[in-house]
C-alpha cells in the first residue's frame, strides 16, 4: 500500500512540476531573475553573495526553503534578464547553468542584510558594455556547478537507515515536552504544520511530518527517526549560520545568556546597561539591563527608554506590576526590550536589529530570551561615570530629539493650546508640555496660526487672558518662549516695544515688534504691559530678504479669536489696567507657555 501511495505522490508531484516549468513561457514584459548560484548553507550563501556584489550589480540572495539558499541578480523585465544572462555567462561570470528564476520561488532575503525588495519594480539592467568590461574568467568568482533543474534545488537524499519505524516511535517516546514543542515550531516554520505547538502528536503533527518526509526525500511513515529530526532542525537553525551564537556571561552585569558573538560585542558599562555594540556586517546591537531597586526603579526605566533613540516611536509596550515589554520600529531598526523585577533587581536586555529581517531577529530574539540567565551581581551604579556627559544622553545613549521645538500657550482650562503653524508642519506625533499627545484641532496656514487639541486633558497653571483691542505704538510688550527649544525647562520672557499695528506691507492681522526674538519663541504669547495676551509671535520670514535682528512680527489678538471662535473654543477677555508686577508676570507666563515638540 505504501508502494503504490509513494507512486501516485510522485505522480502528482511530476504533473506539478510540469504545470510550473510551464508557466515560464511568459511574455518578454514578466519580471524575473537571473539565478546565479544556490548554496546548502546560509554562510556559504553569503559569502557568495558578497564575492558577486564586488563584481556586478543588482546581487540578491533568498532563502529556497529546504535549506537552500539562492543568489540571484535582478529584478529586470524577462528580455532583459535573458540579455544579462547570455552576457555573463560569455563573459565566464556566471556559472553556465544560470538561468531564469521567478520571484514566486524565494522566500526571505537575506542578503544585503536587512533589504526587502522582493515586491519591487524591475531595475535596469546593465548594459553591453558594462558587462563587456568586466573582470576576466580567471578574476572572477568560481561557483560550483549547479543541478541541472534548479528551479527546483535539489536536497541531499538522506538515507533513514539509521532507524526502523518501531525504533523511530520508541526513540520519539523518550523526547522530552520541550523537544517535541521544538519540532513542531520547525516543522510550522519550514510550512508543513499550522496547528498548536503543544508538544502533542496527533494527526495534524503526523501529517505535516509526512509531507517534510516527502519534500526532503524520506520514506514517508509520519514519524521521524533521530537522522530525520535532526535534519529538520538543522534546516530550521540555518538562518542562524555565521552569527555565532554563544553563551556570554556578564559578572559585573549578572546576566548570563547567549548572543550573536559574530555580530556584537562588549563595549562599555554605562549604568544601567552593559553595551554590546556592532561588530559585524548586520549593525545588531545589545543592551543588558541590570541595577538594584524596586517597582519605581522599573516604572522609572520603562519611561525612560522610551526616550531613547534606539526605541522608537512606533510598535507595541506593555507594563505590568513586575515587568515590561518595549517593541519600537522604524524603517531603519526594530528594537525589542524585555525587563523584569525580582529580588529587589531589575534585568532584562534590548535587542536592537535592522529593519527587513524578522525571520532572523525573532529567531535571534527567542535564542536571547529562552537563554537569560540571572546572576546574584548587579551592575554598580558608578559604571561609566567617567563617560562623556551631555544632556542629551542618559547612560552614553542619545536622547531621541524633536524634529522641530516651538512655543505654545494654553487658551482654556481643558488644555487646549495656541501655537504657530510652522511646528505642526508634517509631524509624525505633535507633543504639548513635554509628553502628552495632541491633535490639530484648526489652523489656518496663511496666517500662520494652529490650535492643539491635548489627547489626554490637563491642568493649566494659567491661561491666557486676551485683550483683544490695538496694542499702543512704542508700548512695552515681552513674549513668553522656549527661546532655546526645550534645553531650558521653562520658558523665558523677551522684552521690546510695538513698532508698528501693522506688516510692512500694511498686514492689518500683524503687529511689528522691536524685539529680538528667537527660533524656539516662535508661537509663544505676547504680552502688553498689564499682563495681557495681545498676539501671537511668528517665526522669522525665510526668504532672500533678511530684516535686522530686532524686527520681529505678532499675529494679533482678533485672529487669534476668530480661529478659535471657529474651532469652538471661548477666549477668555480681560480689561486689566495698569501695570503688572515683573514676578506675577513671570509666573503667569511661565504658567500657560508650554513647548510644541513636532516628531518624525
Amino acid at each position: 500500500m505504501t508502494r503504490i501511495l509513494s507512486a501516485l505522490l510522485a505522480a502528482i508531484f511530476t504533473l506539478f512540476v510540469f504545470l510550473d516549468s510551464a508557466a515560464f513561457a511568459q511574455s518578454p514584459d514578466d519580471v524575473v531573475w537571473v539565478q546565479i548560484e544556490a548554496q546548502p548553507r546560509l554562510s556559504e550563501a553569503t559569502a557568495r553573495a558578497r564575492v558577486y556584489s564586488e563584481i556586478v550589480e543588482d546581487v540578491n540572495g533568498f532563502s529556497l526553503g529546504g535549506g537552500w539558499y539562492a543568489i540571484a541578480v535582478g529584478p529586470y523585465l524577462r528580455s532583459d534578464a535573458e540579455q544579462v544572462l547570455r552576457q555573463y555567462v560569455r563573459s565566464g561570470i556566471v556559472p553556465r547553468d544560470s538561468f531564469i528564476q521567478l520571484s514566486s520561488s524565494f522566500r526571505q532575503q537575506f542578503w544585503p542584510v536587512g533589504a526587502n525588495v522582493l515586491n519591487r519594480d524591475v531595475v535596469t539592467a546593465p548594459d553591453a558594455v558594462d558587462i563587456a568590461t568586466a573582470p576576466p574568467a580567471a578574476t572572477s568568482p568560481t561557483p560550483p556547478v549547479e543541478p541541472a533543474t534548479p528551479e527546483v534545488p535539489e536536497v541531499p537524499v538522506v538515507q533513514a537507515a539509521d532507524e526502523t519505524l518501531s525504533e523511530a516511535r520508541r526513540s520519539e517516546r523518550d523526547l522530552s515536552a520541550q523537544e517535541r514543542k521544538d519540532l513542531q515550531i520547525a516543522l510550522k516554520w519550514a510550512g508543513f504544520y499550522n496547528a498548536a505547538i503543544d508538544g502533542s502528536y496527533g494527526r495534524g503533527t503526523r501529517s505535516s511530518m509526512a509531507a517534510w518526509q516527502e519534500a526532503n526525500n524520506f520514506e514517508i511513515t509520519g514519524v521521524l527517526t533521530t537522522l530525520q529530526r535532526a535534519a529538520l532542525l538543522k534546516q530550521y537553525n540555518a538562518v542562524l549560520d555565521g552569527l555565532g551564537l554563544q553563551l556570554v556571561r556578564d559578572d559585573q552585569a549578572g546576566i548570563e545568556m547567549v548572543m550573536p558573538t559574530a555580530e556584537v560585542g562588549f563595549a562599555r558599562y554605562e549604568a544601567p546597561f552593559a553595551q554590546y555594540d556592532s561588530t559585524g556586517d548586520i549593525g545588531a546591537r545589545i543592551l543588558l539591563i541590570s541595577q538594584a531597586g524596586d517597582q519605581n526603579t522599573l516604572f522609572g526605566l520603562y519611561d525612560i527608554m522610551q526616550t531613547l533613540e534606539i526605541v522608537p516611536l512606533n510598535g507595541p509596550r506593555e507594563r505590568k506590576n513586575s515587568s515590561f515589554t518595549l517593541v519600537g520600529e522604524n524603517a531603519q531598526i526594530v528594537s525589542e526590550t524585555r525587563a523584569s523585577l525580582q529580588d529587589g533587581q531589575v534585568k532584562g536586555f534590548t535587542l536592537i536589529w535592522p529593519a527587513g529581517d524578522e525571520t532572523r531577529r525573532s529567531r535571534v530574539m527567542d535564542e536571547l530570551e529562552k537563554s537569560f540567565t540571572r546572576l546574584p551581581a548587579v551592575l554598580d551604579p558608578a559604571a561609566g561615570g567617567d563617560s562623556e556627559q551631555a544632556i542629551d544622553l542618559v547612560a552614553g545613549l542619545q536622547i531621541r530629539q524633536a524634529k522641530l521645538a516651538r512655543s505654545g500657550f494654553f487658551i482654556d482650562r481643558s488644555g487646549t493650546v495656541v501655537t504657530t503653524a510652522e511646528a505642526v508642519a508634517s509631524c509624525g506625533r505633535l507633543t504639548v508640555d513635554g509628553d502628552t499627545d495632541a491633535d490639530i484641532l484648526a489652523q489656518d496656514a496663511d496666517k500662520g496660526i494652529a490650535i492643539l487639541k491635548p489627547r489626554s486633558a490637563l491642568a493649566p497653571l494659567a491661561v491666557a487672558a486676551f485683550d483683544l483691542g490695538t496694542p499702543r505704538l512704542q508700548s512695552e510688550i515681552s513674549v513668553a518662549g522656549y527661546s532655546y527649544e526645550g534645553v531650558l525647562s521653562a520658558a523665558t520672557l523677551t522684552f521690546g516695544k510695538v513698532a508698528d499695528v501693522r506688516g510692512l506691507s500694511g498686514e492689518e492681522h500683524l503687529n511689528r515688534l522691536a524685539l529680538k526674538a528667537q527660533a524656539g519663541d516662535a508661537g509663544g504669547p505676547v504680552f502688553d504691559a498689564s499682563g495681557n495676551v495681545v498676539g501671537m509671535l511668528l517665526p522669522k520670514a525665510s526668504g532672500a530678504q533678511e530684516l535686522p535682528e530686532d524686527v520681529s512680527f505678532a499675529l494679533d489678538g482678533g485672529s487669534v479669536a476668530a480661529l478659535a471662535a471657529q474651532a469652538g473654543v471661548q477666549l477668555n477677555a480681560t480689561g486689566r489696567t495698569g501695570t503688572v508686577a515683573p514676578r506675577d508676570l513671570r509666573m503667569a507666563a511661565q504658567g500657560m507657555t508650554v513647548l510644541v515638540s513636532c516628531w518624525e
